[in-house]
């Protein structure tokens, strides 16, 4: 991909994903997403209102101090704004389409500092924890100082949003709808962030909500506020180590299985083989995919029994796999050895966020599986399907040479 001056590296381009690691100020490859603004609206006044679904960002920028503050889509309705936020009922549309819908999304941020959590003294920050509570979408009003900036926001790990401005002030027009199991563990200062975590999502209130309880302060002992960015792979994190230490004492699963499915220019294999509790992951771009320009790039990061040691040079994309695969074993209530293949097409041609792999992965460990009688069968039943040659992936998968080592080595053993 040639344009704004450079070429796009990338091996640097995938591992950076926007996050400066180029020395810019801006990421080129982001910028050219600035011809999308004209789908963003067009606030002309100094005042929004609608439901927001509930939603709340909290940026990065100038850590510790921050931006934070509610995301309101202009005129929006109760029945289709909870809609905006659920990234679960967005797997028929097309890129196109999700990031008009979530070009709405507009930011009203005041500046914090991580350590506000707790304090009550600032009114639009218990005004934005109060938002942050509901399970259902809230009448939102704010003022800014100007009208807001026409500007799409892009990420690899954050969901499109739209134009942002600094807030004067806002109010909840209406009382937010809080599930009993949410206001429990808000106010047990007690509990410790990652039990709080997990006992939401066992509760079944959606990760998009724990997500933001985390991310503006209101879970945990020593309560802080977290860059949405990293409480989205917190949680995913959280919730994965949880399950994992639980399936940890579960049965071998019997047999090889094999999922195979697409979400938004992705394209997961997920082969699951009856040995103990392992997880890899090989993360695939193809050239002219989002980020990595006229080359291609092989990824690959896993763990054992022990679990994962370290941030995962993967990113965000490495514990969104790991949470769908965790759920499915403990659905099933069996152990295996995980691989998964991830290929990244040029089809995704727009950075959408981490819940692309999330939600892709959920979706393929919902669709029918295969089962084979032998581990060469099932690779090279998965490797047709996978544009990268075999020979190209498999000498990066640890996890599917020890299979086949040991699988041969017991073969001999019982001669």
């Amino acid at each position: 991909m040639r344009g704004y001056g450079f070429k796009v590296n990338g091996t640097l381009c995938i591992k950076c994903k926007g996050k400066g690691l180029c020395g810019r100020p801006r990421c080129p490859i982001l910028e050219k997403f600035k011809s999308l603004q004209s789908i963003a609206p067009v606030i002309s006044g100094d005042s929004v209102f609608g439901a927001s679904p509930p939603a709340i960002f909290v940026g990065s920028y100038g850590y510790p101090r921050v931006s934070a503050g509610p995301l309101i889509p202009p005129l929006a309705k109760e029945s289709e704004a909870s809609f905006l936020e659920k990234p679960s009922a967005w797997g028929n549309m097309h890129i196109e389409d999700i990031i008009s819908m979530r070009s709405r999304m507009v930011r009203a941020n005041t500046n914090l500092h991580i350590k506000d959590a707790s304090s009550k003294e600032n009114p639009l920050l218990v005004k934005a924890q109060e938002l942050a509570l509901s399970r259902k979408p809230v009448d939102t009003e704010a003022w800014f100082f100007k009208a807001p900036k026409q500007e799409l926001k892009f990420d690899a790990v954050l969901t499109p949003m739209g134009p942002s401005g600094l807030v004067k002030n806002f109010e909840l027009t209406e009382n937010p709808n809080v599930p009993r199991k949410v206001d429990y563990l808000v106010y047990d200062t007690d509990a410790l962030a990652k039990d709080a975590v997990t006992e939401l999502l066992k509760s079944d209130v959606l990760t998009e909500h724990v997500t933001r309880l985390f991310s503006i302060g209101l879970l945990g002992k020593e309560r802080k506020i977290v860059p949405t960015r990293w409480s989205i792979t917190a949680v995913d994190d959280m919730a994965g180590k949880e399950l994992a230490g639980r399936i940890k004492d579960f049965p071998f699963i019997s047999d090889i299985q094999l999922f195979s499915g697409t979400h938004f220019g992705n394209h997961f294999e997920v082969l699951i083989l009856p040995r103990a509790y392992s997880f890899e992951l090989i993360e695939i771009w193809l050239p002219k995919a989002v980020w990595s320009g006229e080359s291609s790039w092989i990824g690959e990061d896993s763990e054992g029994l022990s679990g994962k040691k370290g941030y995962s040079p993967l990113a965000g994309g490495y514990y969104a796999a790991r949470l769908a695969v965790l759920e499915y074993l403990a659905e099933i209530r069996k152990q295996a050895s995980v691989f998964v293949l991830r290929e990244i097409t040029p089809d995704y041609w727009a950075p959408l966020g981490v819940w692309v792999v999330r939600e892709g992965m959920r979706s393929t460990l919902r669709n029918p599986l295969k089962k084979f009688d032998s581990f060469e069968a099932a690779i090279s039943d998965l490797a047709g399907r996978i544009y990268t040659p075999k020979a190209e992936w498999m000498q990066k998968a640890d996890m599917l040479s020890d299979f086949r080592f040991q699988t041969t080595l017991d073969f001999f053993l019982r001669q």
